[in-house]
């Protein structure tokens, strides 16, 4: 399970390698070659020496004009340090495999993307000894997929924009529009990048649309994420039921599920700029079955007007 933002931002290029070039390609406009394959490599550069040096992914590109190690780096913030680090990591990799290493640096920060793309030099102006150039991927060049055909057409770029866009003034639309591009991907997949955008989301606003959203679907049923956010609730009921009795305590636990799922319901709308009328508050919030205040939760994301939530019944 992913566990922070830093390791999400790199790790989604091992679930996703070819979401790698892609970026390169369709980001930042650098004609790479397309791999015939590509494989993950030990992430490990230290050496005798016992002082540990390790890159946050690596990836080996076979394409037809030769072999290349993608570096990437994710950094969430200015780090001076990198600037030696860095050219260390290229050197030893093309010492170690005798081929091209491409440093890759991903970011959420406008700010840290800037830093990280300066070149660095060592050696003295006129005559640099070494030249390392990072091709830096970050939110000003991520493109913000906020619709849902969009999203639809290329799912794992779609995260991508959520991913590195998650503090932005956009980040509802992008991730309404992200749920419907889960959809074209099979459970697993779309249940991976479930947590990784989970994961990148440190804005808690940002982060309770998207648990709203994906409280409503199917596929994050299937996730370690529901099961935490099935057991908060399941252990309000708990509470209760340890001061209250065992039946008591059911029934508490039962009604602490509907009312987060009537929660989600009125966020999910709010969120879409949707007006919800009082009579629409009062039929949700007196629905005592589960079952179709789930299905309403799961309406909320695709109706236009907070009363077609009844319209099937």
């Amino acid at each position: 399970m992913v566990g922070s933002s830093h390791e999400a931002l790199h790790r989604i290029f091992q679930k996703e390698p070819e979401l790698l070039t892609k970026a390169l390609q369709r980001v930042l406009n650098v004609p790479f070659p397309k791999p015939r394959e590509i494989a993950a490599l030990n992430v490990d550069l230290t050496e005798i020496e016992p002082v540990e040096r390790r890159v946050d992914t690596l990836l080996r590109a076979e394409t037809d004009e030769g072999t290349y190690l993608l570096v990437v780096e994710s950094q969430g913030k200015v780090d001076e340090r990198k600037r030696g680090s860095w050219p260390y990591y290229l050197s030893f990799l093309y010492e170690k495999y005798r081929c091209e290493p491409v440093l890759i640096v991903i970011t959420q920060s406008s700010a840290t993307a800037r830093w990280a793309s300066r070149p660095i030099r060592l050696g003295f102006p006129g005559w640099y000894s070494l030249t390392v150039r990072p091709l830096v991927i970050g939110p000003d060049n991520v493109p913000v997929i906020a619709d849902e055909w969009q999203a639809r057409q290329d799912p794992p770029l779609a995260v991508l924009s959520a991913m590195t866009h998650g503090r932005g003034p956009r980040v509802a639309a992008i991730l309404e529009s992200l749920v419907a591009g889960l959809e074209e991907l099979d459970p697993d997949s779309a249940a991976a990048f479930v947590q990784f955008v989970d994961s990148c989301l440190t804005d808690p606003q940002a982060k309770q649309i998207w648990r709203d959203l994906m409280t409503a679907t199917q596929y994050f049923f299937r996730h370690p994420l529901a099961e935490q956010v099935r057991e908060e609730g399941r252990e309000e009921g708990r509470e209760e039921g340890r001061e209250e009795g065992r039946e008591e305590g059911r029934e508490e636990g039962l009604e602490v599920a509907r009312l987060r799922l009537r929660e989600v319901i009125f966020r999910i709308l709010e969120s879409r700029g949707i007006p919800v009328a009082d009579a629409v508050r009062e039929r949700v919030g007196a629905c005592p079955d589960l079952d179709q205040l789930d299905a309403w939760a799961q309406r909320a994301l695709h109706v236009t007007d907070a009363a077609e939530l009844f319209a099937e019944e």
